[in-house]
């Protein structure tokens, strides 16, 4: 997988950047994970390739580590329930992950510690999301 982004944001100029690139990613509300213990909120699915010329896909991973409380606004209680995230969004000392449908996980943070893995190589994609 020659291709495939290994990145990390460690400050609030480095998260446009992981934001466009998360933007779209499709996962169930089952793939979000929150240690509390860990200080670590991971979230699984598949990332459509903004970088690529060609409409794909990739399975994705995001980590973000230090985090001190993690809160749902209108999460869905089945975990087979597709979300589509669509942006990331920092202040000071707190993370969102903003969904469609008016989904969203607010994260109070000691800092900005996000790591994108992709884990798979690219398939190709049925269409590319328009905005």
């Amino acid at each position: 997988m020659a291709d495939a982004l290994h990145l990390r944001a460690e400050n609030p100029e480095d998260l446009p950047a992981l934001s466009a690139l998360v933007q779209d990613m499709v996962l169930k509300a089952g793939d979000v994970a929150f240690d509390a213990r860990r200080r670590m909120l991971v979230l699984v699915g598949n990332r459509f390739r903004w970088e690529d010329r060609q409409a794909s896909r990739v399975r994705s991973a995001l980590r973000i580590g230090g985090v001190l409380k993690a809160s749902q606004r209108r999460w869905p209680a089945d975990g087979e329930t597709v979300l589509d995230l669509l942006a990331l969004t920092a202040t000071a000392d707190s993370l969102s992950l903003l969904f469609a449908d008016d989904i969203s996980i607010r994260l109070r943070v000691e800092c900005i510690d996000l790591t994108l893995d992709d884990l798979s190589g690219p398939w190709g994609a049925t269409r590319r999301p328009a905005h």
